[in-house]
This record gives C-alpha cells, structure tokens and sequence, in this order.
C-alpha cells in the first residue's frame, strides 16, 4: 500500500476530484461541532488537502499530519506559512507512535477504508484522544464502485476492487471500541467516463488497488487483452446518455471520547450479609 501511493504522489492531486469533494463536505460538517482543539491529528492526511481547512477553522491549533506514504507527505508538508505548518509524520493509523489522550480532535478523510484491522484502527484513535475528543471521519462503503466490480465478476469470482465495509458494521465497532454518541450518515456520488480504461487510468493514478488486466489473465487463462476488452463489454451495459457511471458510496461518521470513565457498581454488592 505504501508504494502504491508514493508513486501516485505526483498525479494524486490532478486526479483526486471525488477524495477532495468529500474531504471538504467532512470539513464543512465540523463547522457546526462547537470544539476548540488544540491538536489535531490528521490520519492519512495525504498530500494535505483537509490542512487548509482545518487551520481556517481551528486558528490556534497545532497539527500532525500523519501518513504511511512518504511522498505523499512530503506534498503535505508545503501547507502553511512560516509559523503555522504541520509536523509530518509517517506512520499506520493502525499503529500510532503517540502518548494516549495526546490529541483534541481526529480527523481522517477516506484513508480507514484501506485498513487491514479496522477495530486496530479505531483503537488507536481512542487511545491517543483525549478525555471529550473527537474522531470525525469518511470512508467509502460497499457500492463504492459496484459497476466496475461486476465487470469484473465476468472474468472470475475473485476480488478484482477493493473491498469495503457497511455503514452500519462501522457504527457498531465504534460502540464496541468504547466510543460514544456515534452518528453515522452516507451519500451516493457518482463520476462519469466515456470510457472504462480512463476510470482504471483515475484509479492507478491515486494509488487505489484494482487488479490489472495481467494478473487477471494468468488466472483465467486469457490474454491481458481479451480480459480487458470483456470487462470494456461488459461495463457498456451500464452507459446511460452517452457516459459511463462509476458509483462511490460515501460514509461520513463522527463519535466522542467519554470524558471520564464510568464504573457502574450495583448497591446490592455493598449490603451486610446477615
């Protein structure tokens, strides 16, 4: 995964017009949370595009922009100024090399949904939160590319895009990792092609994991060209006035960190056994 985005990280800009919409709507949905954070941790920042956002709304915070690629980082790194710019740091969200309870706000931009263990992940966010922080978040749900996914399927049962979990399943881990008062919401965005070969071009470009045609080949045992040119047929069953669709299921979620711990002790363990 690391060096599928440091080698996107010269053409992930020119090409991230869906990540950048929906990194602004998540940003736009803090704009009503009334916090005042004095750190925040921007998890699987990127090349930085939430920075800017994030320093209008929160003027006298710190961050740490936190990435596994170093490339991409390296491009995170020119937002801000001379005495406002963002520690970088290449690390996994799923292994966070903080203190616990060192950050007021978590903001993460799609970059859970290319989690190995989401639970991992999650864990780690609440670790390092303090005590009323914020986890404030986006990641693509299943139908995230169901049109490609069943052009796919022709070729073989195998996982040929990636694979990503339900909205619900999120909110239920959120709750199971001790999290409190999550809300989760999603949204349909569709993009549109006129052909199949420049949306897999848009994917490669950002680093996003499909299958190449070759590698399918050696599996189904045909040529790289006639797995291709199958998926090609296969998706103009979904071109409708003129253009091709490619779906991306958008899931938004936020959730707090409990401000204290609470133990619930029942009053029957304290009475006098007679």
């Amino acid at each position: 995964m690391r060096r599928s985005f440091d080698r996107a990280a010269e053409t992930y800009d020119e090409f991230a017009v869906l990540q950048k919409e929906v990194c602004s709507r998540l940003l736009e949905k803090l704009e009503i949370v009334k916090i005042k954070p004095q750190l925040i941790l921007d998890a699987g920042s990127g090349t930085g595009s939430a920075i800017p956002g994030l320093y209008s709304l929160y003027k006298k915070s710190q961050l740490v922009a936190l990435d596994l690629s170093e490339n991409m980082l390296q491009k995170a790194a020119r937002h801000g100024g001379f005495f406002r710019s963002p520690s970088c740091v290449c690390a996994d969200i799923e292994n966070l090399p903080f203190a616990n309870e060192s950050f007021d706000l978590i903001f993460s931009s799609l970059s859970l949904q290319w989690c190995n263990d989401l639970n991992a992940a999650l864990l780690e966010a609440r670790r390092v939160l303090k005590p009323g922080g914020l986890f404030v978040f986006s990641s693509f749900g299943p139908d995230t590319l169901k049109e490609l996914k069943q052009s796919w399927a022709a070729i073989n049962s195998d996982n040929h895009v990636n694979q990503f979990i339900d909205m619900h399943d999120i909110g239920d881990a959120l709750l199971a990792d001790g999290f409190v008062e999550p809300v989760m919401e999603a949204e349909m965005m569709t993009l549109t092609y006129a052909r199949v070969d420049d949306l897999m071009h848009d994917l490669k470009a950002i680093g996003a994991n499909v299958t190449v045609p070759s590698t399918a080949a050696r599996k189904a045992g045909l040529s790289g060209r006639t797995v291709l040119n199958t998926v090609r047929q296969q998706y103009e069953k979904f071109r409708c006035n003129g253009v091709l669709p490619a779906s991306y299921e958008i899931i938004y979620g936020h959730a707090w960190k409990a401000k204290a711990e609470t133990i619930t002790i029942k009053l029957e363990d304290f009475a006098r056994k007679t």
